[in-house]
């Protein structure tokens, strides 16, 4: 049961009314304060304090400061007069009751009716925003509608200015055509006219003249006719001849020898060149029953079933940093003819870009067992190969491994200075002088 506080002191001016209400250890946190127009309670367990005030007070403007062990109130009267005391006399406790219910309906009342004001400003407030937002959009779409007319109008005017430019110019080559056209009729005319003076100038020497005139003008049209008619070419002979054929490839990918057969059965001496086209037809249709096992190919061209060109796409994809869709490039490459190392290597850098570090060491010894014999031309590859499976193990934290694979790579190219200081710092990270990054 709480404990009521008694021992409160309290002033009043005509306005104001102060009370001090001591309880010791008393803080904000904890004291929890009610406060109406007749009614005030203070509870702070174990204590409690209410008061039936005499008069109505202003509870909006009133204020309760707590500290040192004391609350002070300070309340506004709504009326300026002296109170006989500070709490209501004769109150029973039915009559208490009926006041502090009466209190609390008020105080949810007008938490009630805060909320619907914060509420109502708060839409008040959307709805401002809001035809805010459609104002500037809307001033948005028309000032875009706007330019779209001056560009459209624009584009009319340019489109109207070329259309006019190129009637003009027809209209000037027309009339170009009509001169020259008109010149030429002119110059047969007078040419005509030059032709029957002649001619009547020759009648009027003697009839057979005339004749004769007329037989050797109709022998000069025949004459002119011949004259226009090209002679016939000349026969000749075209010799062309072919550069020999070089087969750079490896003798176990070599086709020389089925090639060397096709020509030989094609050539003419033989008499059956379609011997040469049976085996054509024969390797052709062995490669499209090899492309009928990859349902991948279904949907490709011819040019996009080799596996140089998918290569060749692979690493403008590599390029463009879309790692996944290389590997499918390089994976379909590897369907089509897995006996290319470069396939391999060039998955292994996509693979190490993805982190996936495994199959990235899986392809570059896989790369590393088709790069055989070792030779001067693959030297470079082989290094590669090694710097980036060396790379892989590094990153799985493999130090040895990969300082192995480093100086196979050193042994190949003892003078690349980038392979040096990488192995130099896989050493440091053996022997415990560099920090792992």
């Amino acid at each position: 049961m709480p404990l009521q506080v008694s021992d409160y002191s309290w002033q009043q001016t005509k306005t104001t009314v102060f009370i001090s209400v001591p309880l010791r250890g008393v803080c904000v946190r904890d004291a929890d304060v009610f406060c109406t127009e007749n009614y005030l309670k203070v509870s702070f367990p174990p204590f409690l304090f209410e008061v039936f005030l005499y008069a109505p007070i202003d509870d909006e403007s009133s204020k309760a400061k707590i500290g040192n062990n004391t609350i002070i109130f300070t309340l506004h009267k709504k009326e300026a007069a002296m109170w006989e005391t500070l709490s209501v006399s004769g109150v029973d406790k039915e009559m208490m009751q009926r006041i502090r219910e009466k209190s609390i309906l008020q105080a949810q009342e007008r938490a009630k009716e805060a909320t619907e004001a914060k509420a109502a400003a708060r839409r008040e407030d959307q709805k401002y925003t809001l035809s805010v937002m459609m104002k500037i959009e809307e001033e948005e779409r028309k000032k875009i509608e706007d330019m779209k007319e001056n560009e459209r109008i624009k584009a009319t005017k340019e489109l109207e200015a070329w259309k006019e430019h190129q009637r003009k110019a027809e209209e000037q080559k027309r009339f170009q055509r009509e001169e020259k056209s008109h010149q030429q009729e002119k110059r047969i005319e007078e040419e005509g006219k030059k032709l029957k003076h002649k001619s009547l100038t020759k009648n009027s020497a003697s009839r057979n003249l005339a004749t004769k005139g007329r037989n050797s003008e109709n022998i000069f049209f025949e004459k002119l006719k011949e004259d226009s008619i090209p002679a016939p070419r000349s026969v000749g002979n075209i010799q062309i001849s072919f550069t020999p054929r070089v087969f750079p490839t490896a003798l176990r990918e070599s086709q020389v020898a089925e090639e060397e057969e096709f020509w030989r059965l094609a050539s003419p001496r033989s008499g059956c060149w379609h011997g040469g086209w049976r085996w054509l037809h024969k390797q052709a249709e062995a490669q499209r029953a090899m492309n009928t096992d990859i349902p991948e190919l279904c949907d490709l061209k011819e040019e996009e079933k080799n596996p140089e060109w998918l290569k060749e796409k692979g690493n403008k994809l590599f390029a463009t940093e879309n790692y996944f869709a290389a590997i499918n490039a390089y994976n379909l490459a590897i369907r089509l003819n897995n006996k290319i190392p470069l396939l391999y290597l060039n998955r292994a850098a996509c693979h190490l870009k993805l982190r996936n570090l495994h199959k990235a060491i899986e392809d570059s010894s896989k790369a590393l067992e088709l790069l055989t014999p070792p030779v001067a031309a693959n030297a470079n590859t082989r290094m590669k190969a090694h710097v980036r499976r060396g790379t892989a193990f590094c990153q799985l934290e493999l130090y040895v491994e990969g300082l192995q694979d480093y100086e196979a790579a050193l042994k190949i190219d003892p003078s690349n200075k980038i392979v040096q200081n990488d192995a130099e710092k896989i050493r440091n990270i053996i022997q415990g002088t560099e920090l792992k990054c």
